[in-house]
């Protein structure tokens, strides 16, 4: 079954080929596409569009299939192009020419929408939970090493006297700034897209604010043709955000890398943290940083594949946009797992509490005895 049939079928490579990955990427959208409808045939109700036997039969049906998708031994499948259709396709195998009725108002072009505007908000949501974490453990490090002195750098060069405090607690403070930024993103995907149907609008007389309540938004976008104006343009904004939180882990793993190494020895890890090398026995590598910073440094170049995917668009919808939801939305479980892998790791480090006594570092104070005599 496809929303858009006209009586005819697709030759095989075409349909496979503009399929893409729609069936993998779609199944993490699938519990928001429910939640939409449900949202949907309410407002459909209300305005007298379904009748009230109607409503709460296509409603019963929604939620058996809502637990049957968020059961965590579930067996869930979309068997057709994507979750909008394979939805519609399970209601109306249920319920008959009842279950069509659903996409009254509405077009797969704002429903993908309002999917990845859900999930968007959630994966934000659990982003900030896991990095209060890593912010805590920064703060918990800053203040148990606070006196524990360290080389400063510039240029690689040894320049002056720094702390174990002031290093946890610069990367906590990043941290700061990039909740203000995914503030920033969460803000933008806080507004309902719902009703805008292909994005020009309905002539049925729906209830935008009535959706936009239901669905938790704070405001709904006012112009139809804006919410598709507005694609890559708020992937993009996503995007930046993750890439915000990234950019902070990709440079505390490279220090880390830096400062583990035996020319450094700042910091050290317990073995089962780091791996071996297969002929040199010596070797305890830190492998879980090296992919922090790898994961973290694809993060960042997100936003430079969507604006080259979409950036020169005109106005409308383009199927180019498919390529831009298969590129996003792994990407917020991939820094969610980051952000955990480096809370887990990091609990563990060890500081050289020694460093100083080596004779590289004698003329560490120099700048600050200058300064006693300059004052």
């Amino acid at each position: 079954m496809k929303l858009w049939e006209k009586g005819y079928a697709l030759d095989k490579k075409t349909e496979e080929f503009t399929i893409g990955n729609d069936r993998i990427i779609d199944l993490k959208l699938s519990k928001y596409d429910i939640i939409g409808s449900l949202a949907h045939i309410k407002m459909l109700f209300k305005i007298n569009i379904l009748t009230q036997a109607e409503y709460k039969t296509l409603q019963k049906e929604l939620i058996r299939i809502f637990k049957d998708v968020t059961s965590p031994d579930t067996n869930f499948r979309i068997e057709t192009e994507d979750i909008h259709s394979q939805i519609e396709l399970m209601l109306t195998k249920s319920l008959g020419d009842l279950g069509k009725k659903i996409h009254t108002a509405r077009s797969r072009n704002d429903q993908v929408l309002v999917d990845i505007f859900m999930f968007s908000r959630d994966k934000i949501h659990q982003i900030v939970i896991e990095t209060q974490k890593l912010f805590d453990l920064l703060i918990e490090l800053s203040n148990k090493y606070e006196d524990i002195m360290m080389p400063g750098y510039t240029h690689l060069q040894v320049a002056m006297p720094s702390s174990f405090g002031l290093w946890f607690s610069a990367y906590a403070e990043c941290l700061v700034d990039d909740m203000m930024v995914l503030q920033m993103a969460y803000r933008i995907v806080n507004q309902n897209p719902l009703g805008s149907a292909a994005g020009y609008g309905s002539s049925i007389p729906i209830d935008r604010r009535l959706t936009t309540e239901l669905l938790g938004f704070d405001e709904l976008i006012y112009s139809s043709v804006k919410t598709q104006l507005g694609r890559s343009k708020v992937e993009e904004t996503l995007a930046f955000a993750l890439s915000s939180v990234a950019s902070t882990m990709s440079k505390l793993a490279s220090d880390i890398c830096l400062f583990m190494s035996q020319n450094f020895g700042f910091v050290s890890f317990p073995d089962e943290l780091t791996t071996g090398s297969s002929i040199m026995p010596h070797k305890k590598n830190p492998d879980i940083f090296e992919l922090v910073r790898a994961k973290s440094n694809k993060i960042k170049t997100l936003q430079f594949q969507i604006s080259q995917i979409a950036g020169n668009l005109t106005s409308g919808y383009f199927r180019d946009y498919q390529h831009v939801k298969e590129i996003l939305i792994p990407s917020f479980d991939e820094l969610i797992q980051i952000v955990k892998m480096f809370t887990y790791t990091i609990e563990n480090i060890k500081v050289n509490e020694e460093i100083l006594n080596d004779e590289k570092y004698k003329c560490l104070y120099s700048v600050e005895n200058v300064n006693q005599l300059v004052q």
